[in-house]
């Protein structure tokens, strides 16, 4: 294991006052936190591009679909870092063409792609065996501790003395893995996920009412152990011990970001998209605080609601931004030039702290880029 980053920068000005502005954000807001997939590295999860090069290497595609995959592939040609997202994406939308028609009763239901034809069946198997290589992909065995530390850091003061919001923390995840959820089990910090049940279970929306939580998990895109049995469409949990009649053959409900795919408008999707736009817009009169760690921000959807958030907020919601770019770039550095929200934006690049006028660059790495060691900073370490 390699030894923990120091941390001393962070004792000095003008970043200590960055690190202080962070804590009390966190003392006195309702809090959420937008977690994306570079926050499940620490566990041993690949990042995107490290699962992209695992799915198109690997072997548990068919002939068809290693050539229907391909050949999507292949429309990306020139793309800056295009991933299996992008490409599974794509499908989804060629996917939704080729159902319309079948819905339609046309008789020629066929897609070109690469020079060949697919029909809607090919292309929803190839569809169907890119998620399942995903699922196995992120269903392995994984290391917890440092979510385990940041769930705990989150529910508790973050300074001695200092008690943070008593509000339920909302969690909006769009990986498929299940290591938040797993860490808040382990704390024994009472969470609900959607799922009724436990290691089994059912969909049931009314567990993000019930009483006595302290935190909602809403796993945006789908997770990787929910599967749709034949007939409904809403997500079950099954045990990975069980032999249940018609749950190997459902189809894993996880649906790629930037997708415009008819399900994704509907439910679980669409009332798990209603309760993160809840979750990210403060109550009257209070103030609310978006942590976003993880997250390249390439999902159209997520910033738009982010962005329409901040404006109607009237300056009740601040955003915090952990990137590993070294200034702001795209959507944040919009934000960060935008006089109408550029106040409520803190950005924590890797090589610099901004804040409306304020920037502090640095001449080296800030190690706050990485998701241990904002827990670290979570916790109260310096």
């Amino acid at each position: 294991m390699t030894s923990p980053d120091s941390l001393d920068i962070f004792r000095k000005e003008p970043f200590s006052k960055a690190i202080e502005q962070f804590e009390e954000l966190l003392i006195h807001g309702d809090r959420t936190f937008l977690i994306g997939a570079g926050c499940s590295k620490c566990a041993g999860l690949p990042l995107t591009f490290e699962l992209t090069n695992l799915i198109l290497e690997g072997e548990g595609l068919d002939s068809t679909s290693k050539e229907i995959l391909g050949a999507i592939q292949e429309l990306f040609s020139g793309a800056p870092q295009s991933q299996i997202e992008d490409y599974l994406s794509e499908l989804v939308d060629h996917l939704a063409i080729t159902e319309r028609r079948v819905d339609r009763g046309v008789s020629q239901v066929h897609m070109p792609l690469g020079g060949n034809s697919y029909s809607h069946e090919q292309l929803r198997n190839a569809a169907e065996q890119i998620k399942r290589n995903i699922s196995a992909a992120i269903d392995i065995n994984v290391e917890i501790e440092i979510h385990r530390n940041f769930v705990r850091a989150v529910h508790q003061p973050v300074r001695v003395g200092k008690a943070v919001s008593g509000s339920v923390v909302n969690y909006l995840v769009l990986n498929y893995d299940t290591v938040v959820e797993d860490a808040l089990g382990v704390e024994c910090i009472p969470f609900a996920d959607g799922i009724e049940g436990g290691v089994t279970g059912w969909w049931n929306p009314s567990t993000f009412d019930n009483e006595n939580l302290a935190a909602r998990v809403l796993k945006l895109h789908g997770s990787v152990n929910w599967r749709e049995f034949s007939g409904d469409s809403l997500p079950r949990r099954i045990a990975p011990s069980l032999k249940v009649a018609g749950s190997e053959e459902g189809r894993i409900l996880i649906w790629p970001a930037s997708t415009k795919y008819r399900e994704t408008q509907l439910d679980p999707f669409a009332q798990l998209a209603d309760r993160a736009r809840q979750a990210i817009r403060p109550a009257r009169g209070s103030q609310r605080v978006l942590i976003i760690c993880g997250y390249s921000f390439s999902d159209a959807h997520i910033n738009i609601e982010v962005d329409r958030a901040l404006r109607e907020s009237e300056g009740d919601l601040t955003v915090i931004a952990f990137t590993s770019d070294n200034q702001p770039v795209n959507t944040l550095k919009e934000w960060n030039e935008d006089g109408d929200v550029r106040e409520q934006v803190l950005i924590y690049a890797k090589r610099g702290f901004y804040h409306g006028d304020t920037v502090a660059q640095a001449d080296k790495d800030l190690p706050w880029w990485k998701f241990e060691n904002v827990v670290r900073l979570l916790g109260g370490e310096r």
